[in-house]
């Protein structure tokens, strides 16, 4: 029998406030999702000015991030490089801002930002899934 660690409340709520604290100091309207190992919804939170679509898009970066195991960037370069079968993969968040939280060598969950320019979405991203890593 393998075990792993996995995300509980205190986490997500670790992550989600590391997330939300960066967003703000940059002054950036974001809404910022995060999901576990399969890609559903733990938490979800979407700042003031930011976009109701944005919430949508988040949690779509932060499952394609859980599901494939890497950032969802990788997803966009692959299509930007020209492997455009890859869109028919059903993934909806094939854009950067979805990044994993890994913990102990375990893709445990991810996290998925959206609302401003793509690698700000990743900056604040990266800032709520290493606030826990290990």
């Amino acid at each position: 029998m393998q075990t792993k660690p996995v995300l509980g409340l205190a986490e997500a709520n670790t992550i989600i406030e590391a997330a939300r604290a960066e967003a703000l100091k940059h002054g950036w309207n974001v809404a910022i999702a995060l999901v576990d190992d399969g890609g559903h919804p733990l938490a979800l939170t979407r700042l003031d000015g930011a976009s109701p679509v944005s919430a949508y898009i988040a949690m779509e970066k932060a499952r394609t991030s859980a599901l494939g195991r890497r950032e969802s960037k990788a997803y966009e370069d692959m299509i930007n490089g020209g492997r455009t079968a890859f869109l028919s993969v059903p993934l909806q968040g094939t854009l950067e801002g979805g990044v994993p939280v890994v913990v102990d060598g375990h893709v445990v969950g991810a996290v998925g930002v959206s609302g401003v320019k793509s690698e700000q979405d990743a900056h604040v991203a990266k800032t709520g899934a290493q606030s826990i890593e290990a």
